[in-house]
């Protein structure tokens, strides 16, 4: 198999990590279930990688991907994709992959489900 489905359809998976991404580039640690965690840790890696080739393609590819908020004027915040290609990309770039790293946290409460902290390696 190639990836998790996640009992999801493939457009509300889709949503799912554009947005788990978006959280995870602007917060830089995120707490979800374990087997989200795995599979977003393969997106954000790629993420990370078009950020540090750091071109116009690799910037529409980004931002094709990663959420963009709409603010109340009409104008979208592009905080995420910024922060890719700024602060993101110098600080990963003698580093050839393995940006993210999950921790284990226990069972979640209501269904016992395996939760997780994913964040980026400093």
């Amino acid at each position: 198999m190639a990836y998790r489905k996640l009992n999801r359809t493939s457009s509300n998976r889709k949503a799912l990590f554009r947005s788990l991404v978006t959280d995870l580039v602007l917060y830089e640690r995120i707490q979800t279930t374990e087997a989200k965690a795995k599979e977003l840790r393969s997106i954000a890696d790629k993420m990370i990688t078009l950020a540090k080739r750091g071109d116009l393609h690799a910037r529409r590819q980004v931002a094709s991907y990663v959420r963009r908020e709409h603010l109340d004027n009409g104008e979208e915040n592009q905080d995420a994709i910024q922060k890719l290609f700024g602060v993101l990309a110098d600080r990963y770039q003698e580093r050839n992959g393995g940006y993210t790293r999950i921790v284990k946290i226990g069972p979640r409460r209501g269904d016992a489900a395996p939760m997780v902290l994913i964040e980026l390696v400093q």
